[in-house]
């Protein structure tokens, strides 16, 4: 069952500015809590690339700073990963983000649960406020996913009429980004000698995009596939009184 959020807020207006990160500004550098984190947020990035759906203006990023002032108070988040559909301006070594100032909102932001709470659920509107209330009211993120890796539990919230709406996956146990053009779901087995379960994409027709490792495995199957063929048609052949090698050219 999905935790519940309290609907208990302020009635205090929020007056949200978007600036860029001060050059004095210390983003928080907490170490990974565990190893599996950069591996699952890698592994969805990677299925992405090698399949020819990351364009240069997108930005994906994890553990990576979105900015944010409210009510004069800079603040800055980083989410385990993050999509953003198009940004102002392609840079190299991009330290943080600013939605609205260097390009558009965030469209999907996805933590992953770890033993230890995060604030993931955190609706606090004070300085600092937590990560759903960032998300919610300040970026107004249109999908927000919280993914628990051990046990694959997978809450997908939508904004809707500024709150975020826990959502029902399709008949497949996925869920529909329209914006991506992608289904998300969760999917069991091993992965750089994890094994449990993921986050993974799939196609408008359903088809799994693959890992690198994937593809090669399935490279792999389909030349052994064609080799076996192959030598069925020459065992063929020579029961026949045919040589293989001397076949008329066409």
């Amino acid at each position: 069952m999905a935790t519940q959020v309290s609907e208990t807020k302020s009635s205090t207006e929020l007056v949200i500015s978007w600036e860029p990160l001060p050059d004095d500004f210390q983003l928080e550098d907490e170490p990974v809590e565990n190893t599996s984190q950069p591996i699952l947020a890698g592994a969805l990035r990677e299925s992405l690339e090698i399949n020819g759906f990351i364009q240069p203006q997108m930005l994906i990023a994890s553990n990576f700073g979105l900015c944010a002032t409210l009510n004069g108070q800079f603040i800055a988040k980083a989410p385990d990963w993050v999509y953003v559909p198009f940004v102002n301006e392609v840079l190299v070594n991009r330290k943080s983000y600013t939605p609205n100032l260097e390009g558009d909102i965030p469209e999907v932001v996805i933590e992953f649960l770890s033993d230890t709470e995060g604030g993931e659920y955190s609706v606090k509107r004070a300085y600092t406020p937590g990560k759903w209330f960032f998300y919610e009211q300040i970026l107004q993120v249109p999908i927000y996913v919280i993914f628990e890796p051990n046990g694959g539990l997978l809450e997908f919230y939508q904004l809707e009429n500024g709150r975020y709406e826990l959502k029902q996956p399709d008949e497949n146990g996925r869920h529909w980004i329209g914006a991506m053009g992608l289904f998300l779901g969760t999917w069991q087995g091993t992965k750089e000698a994890r094994t449990g379960y993921w986050l993974r994409w799939w196609d408008e027709s359903g088809n799994l995009l693959l890992w690198a490792v994937e593809q090669i495995e399935q490279e792999r199957q389909r030349a052994e596939q064609e080799r076996q063929q192959k030598e069925r048609l020459i065992a063929y052949l020579q029961s026949q009184g045919i040589d293989p090698n001397n076949l008329p050219t066409v």
